[in-house]
């Protein structure tokens, strides 16, 4: 096996699916320096019920809420904190992200321009905080075939399920991302960043799949790469723009073509292989 990776494992979450509500929390890592950039494990993530599918798409608020984690007394920065992220979530739910201003949000949390500041520096450091987020949601979510054993088309078919099951839900938000990339070098740069952990751990599991004779011998990460490319930009167009494309015919396309293209073809015919990953 050339040069190996180390398989990326999250913190433990669980695994999405269509319809289903997000209970599991994931504190919010930031980076350095400006308050709104220093580590915090006092906001969780998580998302209100999940409506049917043709009341989903006449609800203008995002379902995705950010809320303070439970403890003997909640801080009154965490609840601000958490009012703005919701604010720019529902904002990004039903408008493009270049109309966004730090007034607009302020306005729909129900609080003053000036309580923004000590939370976060700009537009972009809200949104950079919101795709961390859900990259690990992804992360997590894929980790039946990044990490785990038994028969890997399997695997593959249960990440996507979670995978897609996750993007259903954010679609609309990584549409935003997406459009500011285009305007924007620092979400571009952000982008590629956020599409790249997935390609480090998606090469890792290949390399380490064809140490076992699982898959065939290839450059591991060009194929990683365009497969993670594919998955994005068919995630984005399906579920970033109201009406959102039926998750289950997405899911199956990406699981076809991953399964195809890592353990033949005829995989996907039987359904099932009789490779076993230990």
């Amino acid at each position: 096996m050339r040069g190996s990776r180390e398989l990326i494992r999250p913190p433990v979450g669980m695994a999405k699916t269509f319809g289903g509500e997000f209970r599991e929390p994931f504190g919010l890592r930031l980076a350095h320096k400006h308050p709104s950039q220093r580590s915090s494990k006092s906001l969780v993530f998580v998302s209100e019920a999940v409506l049917n599918d043709a009341m989903s798409e006449i609800v203008l608020p995002s379902p995705l809420k950010v809320l303070p984690q439970p403890t003997q007394k909640i801080r009154k920065s965490d609840r601000t904190r958490a009012a703005i992220l919701n604010a720019a979530l529902d904002f990004v739910w039903s408008h493009p992200f270049r109309d966004m201003t730090v007034a607009k949000i302020m306005d729909a949390a129900g609080l003053s321009r000036s309580a923004f500041y000590p939370h976060f520096s700009d537009l972009h450091a809200v949104m950079s905080v919101l795709l961390e987020l859900i990259g690990e949601e992804i992360l997590t979510a894929a980790q039946p075939w990044v990490a785990g054993t038994g028969d890997p088309s399997q695997l593959v078919e249960e990440a996507l399920n979670g995978m897609v099951g996750v993007c259903y839900q954010r679609g609309p938000f990584l549409r935003a991302i997406t459009d500011a990339a285009a305007m924007d070098k620092r979400f571009d740069e952000d982008w590629n960043r956020f599409l790249e952990q997935f390609d480090e751990a998606a090469c890792a599991r290949i390399e380490a799949d064809q140490a076992q004779g699982l898959i065939p011998e290839f450059d591991a990460l060009p194929v990683a790469t365009a497969l993670n490319r594919l998955d994005a930009y068919t995630v984005v167009h399906a579920f970033g723009q109201h009406p959102r494309s039926q998750p289950e015919p997405v899911r199956a396309a990406l699981a076809r073509i991953w399964i195809s293209t890592l353990y033949g073809s005829e995989t996907v015919s039987a359904g099932s292989s009789k490779l076993i990953r230990k």
